[in-house]
């Protein structure tokens, strides 16, 4: 079993940066695909970042490409997400996930384990 508790979040303003940190515990991950989800209210979770478990690649959503980072310290057992220039609609809650030996899905359902979710507000 994998537990991931996501930290980080926060009340920010347009523009502004967060980074968000998802602590797993119970196994390594660095046999683990992990990604951030985000939702907002009355709408789907989506796929907002992964980062593959060789740290090759990294995928991300259009919207926040430029913006948005995601890196992992597999010594810290951490997965980050570095997010510059926030928007108004980047508002949701943001949950970590990850998937063993996985190649880095966009869909949710490809991730065996997820957090509790981090609750990030960007005001206008």
């Amino acid at each position: 079993q994998v537990q991931l508790v996501e930290s980080g979040g926060g009340l920010v303003q347009t523009g502004g940066s967060l980074r968000l940190a998802c602590a797993a515990s119970g196994r390594t991950v660095s046999s683990y695909s992990m990604a951030w989800f985000r939702q907002a209210p009355g709408k789907e979770r989506d796929f907002v970042a992964a980062i593959s478990w060789t740290n090759t690649f990294t995928y991300y959503l259009d919207s926040v490409k430029g913006r948005f980072t995601i890196s992992r310290d597999n010594a810290k057992n951490t997965v980050y997400l570095q997010m510059n220039s926030l928007k108004p609609e980047d508002t949701a809650v943001y949950y970590c996930a990850a998937d063993y030996m996985g190649p880095g899905s966009r869909n949710p359902n490809e991730y065996e384990y997820w957090g509790q979710g981090t609750q990030v507000t960007v005001s206008s």
